[in-house]
């Protein structure tokens, strides 16, 4: 029974021990000492750095202080990652058989050439000096460039829409891809280009930003209304003469 006793009394002291007495620190930051208060105090949190054993409080355990968590990034404009490596040696600068040019014809863009950077690689599609004009055609409604030169076997690559809004919200991206466009069709409407997908109504089919960097972007607002800073309004054509020109 002694024995008994004794240990009885050395666990009430250490569980007494590990206490915090009033008015003690029992938690914050770094604390590594007693989080139990003793008595009727409880344990309140002043900040995150230090908690106190308050008589009357409320009787409680503190929290560890949780990790501060990075803030969601705002989506970018989207990008086809580039291999480091042309996807084609391009087809010249003499228009190919059933290809386009696809340039603008309004300012501050006129006579600028629909390409991709970088050069006939996978990349954003953008308007540029008409000495690296790429070659373009739409086929079963996806908007199709030519990369390979003449003589070689036919490479394409893919006008790639994306379904994620930019800009003012009303902006899609146009990249340039080895697979194929799965959002939305490219056509002609005489001799502009026009893109449309099920679900959206857009005001002008044909509507285009060019932004930042020469990036092509699909408008589907109003042209001509509420242009976003650092954009331009545009209308693309295609033109088929046998060389491009500025």
């Amino acid at each position: 029974m002694r024995c008994t006793t004794t240990a009885l009394l050395a666990t009430l002291a250490s569980t007494v021990s590990a206490q915090a007495g009033d008015w003690q620190q029992c938690g914050g930051m770094n604390w590594s000492g007693a989080t139990i208060c003793g008595g009727t105090a409880g344990c309140v949190k002043i900040n995150d750095y230090y908690s106190q054993c308050q008589p009357g409080a409320a009787p409680t355990v503190p929290q560890p202080t949780p990790a501060p968590q990075p803030e969601p990034q705002q989506p970018q404009p989207s990008e086809v990652p580039s291999s480091g490596a042309p996807a084609g040696s391009g087809p010249g600068k003499t228009l190919q058989t059933g290809y386009y040019w696809i340039r603008a014809v309004a300012a501050p863009n006129f006579h600028k050439y629909m390409q991709t950077k970088p050069l006939y690689a996978t990349g954003s599609a953008l308007l540029g000096d008409y000495t690296t004009a790429g070659q373009f055609q739409i086929v079963d409604g996806q908007l199709v460039q030519l990369v390979s030169a003449p003589g070689e076997p036919a490479k394409l690559l893919y006008g790639v829409v994306s379904e994620t809004r930019y800009i003012n919200d009303n902006s899609l991206s146009v990249t340039f891809s080895e697979t194929k466009n799965t959002y939305g069709k490219f056509a002609w409407q005489g001799d502009g280009l026009t893109w449309t997908v099920a679900g959206v109504t857009r005001p002008n089919a044909s509507a285009w930003y060019v932004c930042t960097g020469q990036k092509l972007y699909i408008n589907l607002g109003n042209y001509l209304y509420q242009t976003p800073a650092g954009c331009a309004d545009q209308t693309i054509h295609y033109y088929n003469d046998k060389t491009a020109n500025n």
